[in-house]
């Protein structure tokens, strides 16, 4: 036979463990929403902090080559700058030289023209004196005789307009004397100088070859500045020539084309000149030290035979 045993089971207490159980399952809920919420923040905080920083980063990045590309830019600028600057003051330089050049030539040329125009005006007059002096002076007193005649009164008497008439007449008679006179002293110079012309001159004309004559000169060829701008100065005996002379030697000189070649060495007489100077110089030792090894260092051209 079966029996049956009723058991009652206090559920209690199981009750109350689930209830707490849920309360622990909610904290665990809430904390775990909790802490989703603050890991997407965090999240959110982090990628924002990033992105500033790479755009941080970046516009530094940026800025820094800008700024590298400016100072490069502006070095440049600086350079050429300093360069058109430099060949400012060089073509100025070169400016004032030519005008220099072009004052000190045009007074020379002037200075020669006037010169020769002169010479040839004497030479002319001593030529042809009497005519000379016929043209410039006895033709300008003619030529102004209103001026040089005795002036007559518009309203004299008859006695006083005869004597100013025979005073004119006279003047007119002695001018026209003067006048016949000149140009007779001038046909007779004339004369004489042809006649003396040809005693002098010879009836043929004589060709010979006459010995060639050595004139010394001395040139100097000198670069006196940065840009290898070279003069050509001449030096000629002024004593010995006429000037008409050294002029056609310094124009022949001056356009022929020289062939400089280096010299095996410093001239004696260079050298014992230099020291003659350099003692009789009142400069200091360390100065005199200075220019002997310039001079010793300083290479030489000679012209080509």
């Amino acid at each position: 036979m079966s029996s049956t045993i009723h058991c009652e089971v206090d559920t209690m207490p199981m009750a109350q463990s689930l209830t707490s159980v849920s309360h622990k399952v909610e904290q665990t809920r809430a904390a775990v929403v909790a802490m989703q919420a603050a890991v997407i923040c965090a999240e959110q905080q982090a990628a924002d902090q990033v992105c500033e920083n790479v755009n941080r980063g970046f516009y530094t990045l940026i800025q820094s080559q800008i700024s590298q590309k400016v100072a490069r830019l502006r070095s440049e600028v600086d350079s050429h700058m300093m360069n058109l600057n430099q060949q400012t003051k060089q073509l100025l330089a070169i400016r004032n030289r030519m005008e220099r050049d072009y004052g000190m030539i045009c007074s020379r040329y002037v200075k020669l023209f006037s010169g020769i125009n002169k010479n040839l005006q004497q030479r002319v007059f001593e030529l042809d004196k009497p005519t000379i002096n016929f043209a410039v002076r006895d033709v300008n007193t003619l030529s102004n005789r209103t001026k040089q005649l005795t002036a007559t009164v518009p309203v004299a008497q008859l006695e006083s307009v005869t004597t100013s008439q025979r005073i004119v007449a006279s003047n007119m008679k002695n001018r026209s004397m003067r006048a016949i006179s000149s140009m007779n002293s001038f046909l007779s110079d004339l004369k004489q100088q042809d006649a003396l012309t040809h005693s002098v001159l010879l009836p043929m004309r004589m060709e010979h070859n006459a010995d060639p004559m050595m004139i010394p000169v001395i040139i100097s060829e000198s670069n006196f500045d940065r840009n290898d701008s070279r003069k050509v100065d001449i030096a000629i005996n002024d004593s010995a020539l006429e000037k008409g002379c050294r002029d056609i030697i310094k124009s022949a000189v001056t356009n022929t084309e020289f062939s400089w070649q280096q010299s095996s060495g410093i001239d004696i007489e260079l050298k014992s000149e230099f020291n003659r100077i350099k003692a009789q110089s009142r400069a200091s030792e360390r100065v005199k030290a200075l220019a002997e090894k310039l001079f010793l260092a300083n290479t030489f051209e000679t012209l080509n035979k």
